[in-house]
């Protein structure tokens, strides 16, 4: 990241190689790009599995909120094109839209080549308190 780029205020301990590394931060966007790697595949032929694309596509979207306890209250999301281990994927993430708490964030990734790869609209929730605590 830059030095203009804000650091990041939230999923401080989430292990980058497999959920991407933060980019760009901006208020209300985010860019993460994912490198995936050999132990990401689901086959012999290198298809990546679609649990680590969601991932960091989550990453960017809790990024573009940036608030300490953000979590994702549900997402609606498509696979548009399959990635494969050795690619680069970059998601860029924009919320579109918030109301108190409650944030509407869109996430595009794409490939190297640009082409896009994934794209869905997860719904963010700002909790009062870390949603573990008293559990």
């Amino acid at each position: 990241m830059t030095e203009n780029t804000p650091t990041p205020r939230t999923h401080l301990a989430i292990d980058a190689d497999l959920c991407g590394r933060p980019v760009a931060i901006a208020p209300g966007r985010s860019t993460v790009e994912l490198l995936l790697t050999e132990c990401m595949k689901a086959d012999a032929h290198g298809l990546v599995h679609g649990g680590f694309i969601f991932g960091a596509a989550d990453f960017a979207a809790m990024l573009a909120v940036n608030e300490p306890m953000v979590v994702l209250g549900s997402a609606q999301v498509g696979f548009l094109k399959p990635s494969r281990v050795g690619e680069r994927l970059c998601f860029v993430a924009k919320v579109a839209g918030s109301k108190g708490r409650r944030h509407e964030v869109e996430v595009h990734g794409t490939n190297a080549a640009g082409e896009t790869v994934f794209s869905g609209t997860f719904k963010c929730v700002v909790p009062d308190s870390h949603v573990l605590e008293g559990s």
